[in-house]
């Protein structure tokens, strides 16, 4: 009977409760459970088990460049970052409310590890979030509109709660480049969150943008509504040279 029960489990993909019951029997813990409390049990075992699972998925779908996690997030007094602001922005009110965060600083300052812990913060509250390079995210595209997926690409991109641009400005922006951008931050504006990391300040991607009509318009969707770090400080590579991984 129990492997009956055990096998349309599996079927039905009731994984969670398929390794309580296991669990359960094994350990002879049915004896302590009232019927009504191991009924519970097994519920709760598989929504913890899905709770899981999503996590999991959404941290993979996310293509994260490496893991990082908030509590490590150092906040030394040279670097102008506020504890209490990141730990409002972990809560992930930000990405509810479809805001954007503009993250600014020199190479090596903690920019990429801050917006990727928030992200994984994001896909710990259940958002969907990805990560994305920008020189590879326009190279990306631009093969997209050779090969007709284009379209396809930019509404996957549109789904997400939170998208996580980084390195922006490092690479000069050509006119699809600029346009394909435009398109990206119009389909998010009030719809979606957007996190931009950049070592130019905010002032200045104007230029970096090049034209003055497209990048009023970007710059307006973008600013609406955003929060700015502006970090400083040494490199934390210099700094913590066999923690980089680990700590920012």
């Amino acid at each position: 009977m129990n492997e009956q029960t055990l096998s349309k489990m599996k079927q039905m993909k009731l994984y969670g409760m398929h390794d309580a019951f296991t669990t359960a029997v094994e350990t002879g813990a049915t004896d302590h459970f009232t019927l009504d409390q191991f009924v519970t049990h097994l519920i709760d075992s598989e929504s913890d088990d899905r709770h899981n699972r999503k996590i999991a998925r959404n941290i993979k779908n996310a293509h994260f460049k490496y893991k990082a996690e908030i509590e490590n997030v150092e906040y030394d007094e040279q670097r102008n970052l506020e504890e209490n602001l990141v730990q409002r922005l972990a809560e992930c009110e930000f990405v509810k409310r479809n805001e954007n965060l503009l993250i600014t600083g020199s190479t090596g300052v903690g920019k990429s590890y801050l917006s990727t812990a928030l992200g994984y913060q994001a896909c710990i509250a259940g958002y969907r979030a990805v990560y994305f390079k920008a020189n590879r995210l326009f190279a990306q595209l631009k093969m997209a509109k050779a090969d007709g997926s284009y379209f396809k690409e930019l509404a996957k991109i549109e789904r997400q709660h939170l998208l996580i641009i980084d390195d922006f400005g490092l690479h000069p922006m050509d006119n699809q480049a600029r346009l394909t951008f435009l398109e990206i931050i119009e389909d998010r504006y009030q719809k979606g969150a957007t996190i931009i990391n950049s070592q130019i300040p905010v002032q200045s991607w104007y230029e970096v943008i090049g034209d003055k009509t497209i990048a009023d318009a970007i710059m307006d969707r973008l600013v609406h509504q955003s929060k700015r770090i502006e970090l400083e400080g040494e490199s934390m590579r210099k700094k913590m040279p066999e923690k980089t991984e680990n700590i920012y």
